[in-house]
């Protein structure tokens, strides 16, 4: 593979602290990077770099002869007076860009629903980030930088996007690095991860799965290390002790060893306890909403009914995604549900126990907090929290969220906002809520302080509502999901985010039982089992699961052969080559290439039976 641009004992310092430190690496067609890294640790620097939007202090970037860069920016780039037509595609005719299968793929993915002749200062920021993306989009580059790029972007978006640049070019071809928070859109799009942390820049093979498990191995590895050291400290010191009299006398075995890695770690989340915790401090009743109707303004300035006639109900200790296209009302319902606005037809009946608390898109809450500092803000009403049955102070706190003693002291002011985002929703925990509702939480959050809002989240006993464009996320702390399709309704969603795409694409039909009705599944009056009701397949029949299960025992037992012949092709070929018998090791060699590529075929099939049977 061709390269196509690089770096070279790269540098740069802000005030008195070291971002790079340096680095070298280098692109290369066809490669697909992701780059992951906390808040503040240099992912962005290091793009700007590498796209020549900033100078090192030392080092240098070097780019291939006649190599075409493009490099999206979390700032707003377009012109305000321009029209969007002229801001995406400048003066080309429409008839040249709808020709191209490219460029009228990139408008019906981001553009569409937009009137192309309104200036962009009118359009919303969501909307001008899609722009500018779509204008880079259209255009022929070689190698593709992007900033955020699923930050305004909803589930359906997020899915065009991965499929637009998996296909965009040849394996072979092209390349492009994105940094983003999207842990789905990392595993889908990325074939190897680098982690900006410490100054410097570590590589892995793969996605976000893959890098998670290799950094496990690493630090493992490390921590390995570590106690051999200690160990050999404290021979030196019993030796010290003795004095100077004393001195003169991937795939089957690929997910084995994953589990292997993570076996001693205890579930996510105990549901069980949860729910009785849960119900203890809800009651039986949450949130009763009943032939709800709510109009908002529609384009051309008439009414759009967002819910129509809906019915919704939310038991204790329930975890329930939402998912829809912007505007299809996924805010208005959570400021429904915490009682913020009111239905104009209908009502909205809540448990005489419940707490709700809203984490809103935006941190209004902090401005007129701005001049204290984190610690202090946490700490001004009390200072004592439980958290999942554990009495941690402010400082302990703050600690599981990434805000260390020193940056505890910082005042609000002076947080990125991520910190920001961090803090807000601390906050709002500490209020001690039993119905939680997160609007698009992912919002300016790395991927290691994600991992730890979740692990807060896992042992917080309540019902929780999440609003979120990102995958991993819902499918991650929800137990089910529910989509606003624009028709007036809430559908439930057996078959997760997947279900919704297939939806949105024409590939399968809306749920039609009880279509403007979601009960709630962990309400045992309106459960399906109570009513009668047959429990949803998902996107499989029955007949292909249990052929999918045969399969699987199968290709279990072929893959325990293959692995304990591939164990013993191993040990052959040492002895061989101890006792320099070429002939038998060339054999050997032959052998062990065959079984490998059985192991792997064996393996793919194995994956696949897996995703049907778990469906």
């Amino acid at each position: 593979m061709a390269h196509l641009l690089g770096a070279e004992g790269l540098s740069i310092t802000f005030g008195t602290r070291t971002v790079l430190d340096q680095v070298t690496l280098g692109l290369d067609e066809g490669d697909r990077i992701g780059v992951v890294g906390r808040n503040g640790d240099g992912k962005s620097t290091l793009m700007r770099l590498l796209a020549r939007r900033a100078e090192p202090d030392a080092g240098r970037i070097t780019w291939r002869g006649g190599v075409t860069v493009v490099f999206l920016d979390q700032a707003d780039v377009l012109d305000h007076k321009a029209s969007l037509r002229t801001a995406v595609i400048g003066q080309m005719a429409e008839h040249e860009w709808a020709a191209d299968p490219v460029k009228r793929d990139v408008a019906e993915g981001l553009l569409t629903g937009l009137d192309w002749d309104q200036p962009v200062g009118a359009l919303s920021g969501g909307q001008r980030r899609r722009a500018a993306l779509a204008r880079l989009l259209m255009g022929e580059h070689d190698v593709i930088m992007l900033d955020e790029p699923t930050n305004h972007l909803d589930v359906e978006g997020v899915a065009w996007l991965a499929e637009h640049l998996k296909t965009r070019w040849k394996p072979t071809e092209g390349a492009f690095l994105v940094v983003t928070h999207d842990r789905w859109f990392l595993d889908e799009v990325c074939t190897r991860t680098w982690e900006v942390h410490d100054a410097t820049v570590d590589a892995f093979d793969g996605g976000y799965a893959a890098y998670t498990l290799a950094r496990a191995e690493r630090d493992r590895a490390a921590a390995v290390e570590e106690q051999k050291r200690q160990n050999l400290v404290k021979k030196e010191l019993a030796w010290l002790r003795r004095g100077a009299p004393a001195r003169t006398t991937k795939a089957k075995f690929r997910v084995d060893a994953a589990n292997a890695l993570i076996d001693d770690v205890p579930a996510h989340r105990d549901e069980v306890h949860l729910k009785k915790m849960a119900t203890a401090r809800l009651g039986k009743d949450v949130i009763d909403i009943e032939n709800l109707t709510y109009t908002v303004p529609g384009p051309e300035g008439q009414p759009m009914a967002l819910f129509k006639d809906v019915t919704f109900r939310l038991g204790p200790g329930e975890r329930v995604g939402v998912v829809g296209v912007n505007g299809a009302g996924k805010s208005t319902l959570l400021r429904l549900i915490d009682g913020r606005i009111s239905p104009e037809a209908g009502r909205v009946r809540r448990g005489k126990t419940v707490r709700s608390a809203v984490l809103t898109q935006e941190v209004e809450e902090l401005r007129s907090r701005e001049h204290m500092r984190v610690l202090e803000f946490m700490t001004e009403e009390k200072n004592v929290f439980d958290v999942g049955g554990k009495e941690l102070s402010g400082a302990q706190l703050l600690e599981t969220l990434g805000f260390n003693r020193s940056r505890q002291w910082t005042p609000i002011r002076d947080l990125s906002g991520g910190e920001r985002r961090r803090l807000q929703l601390l906050k709002l925990l500490t209020g001690e809520p039993n119905l939680l509702c997160l609007d698009e939480p992912t919002n300016d959050l790395d991927t290691d302080t994600l991992a730890a809002m979740e692990d807060l989240l896992d042992s917080w006993p309540g019902t929780l509502v999440v609003v979120s464009h990102d995958r991993y996320l819902l499918e991650r702390i929800t137990d089910h999901q529910v989509a606003l399709l624009g028709d007036g309704a809430i559908r439930a969603l057996p078959g997760g985010v997947e279900q919704y795409l297939r939806i949105r694409a024409g590939k399968e039909p809306a749920p039609a039982v009880d279509g403007r009705t979601y009960r709630g599944q962990s309400t045992p009056a309106t459960s399906p089992a109570s009513a009668g009701e047959s429990a949803p397949t998902g996107a499989f029949s029955e007949a292909q699961r249990h052929q999918a299960r045969k399969v699987l025992k199968r290709t279990e037992r072929q893959m325990e052969k293959l692995t304990a012949r591939q164990e013993e092709l191993h040990a052959a070929m040492a002895e061989a080559s101890q006792t320099m018998d070429f002939d038998t090791l060339t054999g050997l060699q032959n052998e062990l290439q065959a079984v490998e590529t059985e192991l792997a075929e064996t393996e793919e099939a194995w994956l696949e039976a897996s995703e049907i049977a778990e469906s």
